[in-house]
């Protein structure tokens, strides 16, 4: 069998996948390499528009990026951590648009105001402290609040209309939010890449082994799924973003750093309506507070949605309770992540869980007139015949090793890299796309060391201006970067 020599081979054609090879491209446009992907086409599984909340997560609306302690102090340090990481995928996507190497914004990100909305004193309380720390820091400075009902009524008009008028009510607004069809986005970025002679894309094709060769090189073989046929790779570095199947192909690269992962696999689906005289009354991301027990995905929102050009609206995510890691994938992906590294970990997430394994399961039996009861909450006058319900994507969240050796659950990214930089994974879901830039400049610093010291960090200065900057703290670069974004991807 014939082995064809890569540079880089990329396993899963969604958003991170897609970022790393456009900017290893851009840094070395010699490089050779390859994408595979076990669908039909790109973008089909969590980067699919269907398939996540297509809000950039900026920490603008998300309640629980804020979360509250025991004493009713509000924490706004993950806020700002995530508002600053998105602010680096909208600086590398300015720059694609600006070089013509994306196309015209609205094909992608259009501009939909991000609002946090809540009922009842404590709520209102809570969103008020929330909103006060938030716009004292320059990241947030543009935030406005109110409690008058007359004004929440030019914000979002379905979500005030038929509410009791004696109800406490608060929300917080940003204008220049973003809704962001990742699925359109990451197909223009694969379809770029493909242009150039050095860029191979291999889709219906999965990896069926790895082998770490004395070099540091891997060889891979990857089963072509429609003649069944092999084929033989050696790569320099190997990246694995597939999502949900990530976790799987870490463990079978058996590198010492995947031992005691796991993962506990979510589902989720959405309400939606797309009567285009309900759709046009609503133009904003509602976001409110999650029911007790739910996972920090399940945080329920009312969406302005734009998929492939298409406007629509959803609600939800109603999580539930899969042992399947990918909406594509096996009942048996859960029982076949289990190994003696991870065994612990996981019986000991599974027994100090259960009250979120009761609530995952609790929204799995839901009736539809129950889903549309909670939906009532941002929309009192919907009708439940306006509405239907639409599968999301699969989440694998994160298992890993406490300090006891026992396990813990990560409701955020994780990067799991080689000692050796030559194989890296990442793991995990929120706030996922929104961030892909910034974790696949973490690839490039840990998996590249020399070459990020030998010219690809200037290189980097030029496309992401923030680079090797702390937005968080730099309040005059943030203000000149988030000018430039705004006008270009025109979110203003």
């Amino acid at each position: 069998m014939t082995t064809q020599k890569v540079d880089v081979l990329l396993v899963g054609g969604g958003v991170m996948s897609a970022t790393l090879g456009t900017l290893l491209t851009k840094l070395d446009p010699s490089m050779q390499i390859t994408m595979v992907e076990r669908l039909d086409h790109v973008a089909h599984e969590s980067t699919d528009g269907w398939n996540n909340a297509g809000t950039g997560h900026a920490g603008y609306c998300e309640l629980n990026y804020t979360p509250e302690d025991d004493k009713g102090n509000v924490s706004i340090d993950r806020a700002l951590t995530i508002n600053a990481n998105f602010e680096v995928s909208l600086q590398l996507w300015s720059h694609m648009v600006e070089k013509g190497a994306l196309p015209e914004p609205s094909c992608f990100i259009n501009t939909t105001p991000h609002m946090s909305f809540v009922w009842g004193e404590e709520n209102v309380a809570f969103l008020r402290q929330r909103y006060e720390k938030l716009s004292a820091h320059h990241l947030f400075r543009d935030m406005e609040f109110s409690d008058d009902p007359e004004v929440l009524r030019e914000w979002m008009p379905l979500v005030m209309a038929g509410r009791d008028p004696q109800e406490k009510v608060a929300a917080t607004r940003v204008t220049y939010g973003a809704d962001v069809d990742f699925g359109s986005l990451t197909r223009n970025l694969v379809a770029r890449m493909q242009q150039k002679d050095n860029f191979e894309l291999l889709l219906e094709h999965q990896v069926e082994d790895f082998k770490h060769e004395k070099d540091g090189s891997w060889t891979v073989t990857i089963e072509d799924m429609k003649t069944g046929k092999s084929k033989t790779f050696n790569a320099g570095f190997v990246f694995l973003g597939a999502g949900g199947g990530a976790l799987p192909l870490l463990q079978a690269s058996d590198i010492d750093e995947a031992k005691g992962y796991g993962g506990f696999p979510v589902s989720g689906q959405w309400l939606v309506c797309k009567d285009p005289e309900i759709v046009k009354q609503h133009h904003a991301k509602v976001y409110g507070k999650a029911a007790i027990g739910a996972p920090p995905m399940s945080v329920p929102h009312l969406d302005t949605r734009i998929i492939n050009g298409q406007p629509a609206l959803l609600f939800g995510p109603y999580a539930g309770f899969t042992t399947k890691f990918l909406k594509k994938g096996s009942k048996l992906d859960l029982i076949k992540s289990v190994s003696a590294s991870n065994l612990i970990p996981m019986m000991s997430v599974g027994i100090n869980n259960m009250d979120l394994t009761k609530y995952l399961i609790g929204e799995v039996m839901q009736s539809h007139a129950d889903r549309v009861e909670t939906l009532r909450g941002y929309f009192p006058d919907c009708k439940d015949s306006d509405w239907t319900l639409a599968e999301a994507g699969q989440r694998v969240q994160v298992i890993k090793k406490d300090e006891n050796g026992k396990g813990k659950l990560e409701f955020g990214t994780e990067l799991v890299a080689a000692k050796d930089g030559t194989l890296a994974a990442l793991l995990g879901a929120s706030p996922g796309a929104s961030v892909a830039a910034k974790a696949m400049l973490e690839v490039l610093e840990r998996c590249f060391p020399e070459k990020m010291k030998n010219g690809w960090a200037a290189e980097l200065k030029e496309i992401i201006p923030s680079y090797g900057e702390d937005l968080t703290t730099n309040e005059e670069l943030l203000l000149s970067i988030r000018e430039r974004t705004l006008t270009t991807l025109k979110l203003k």
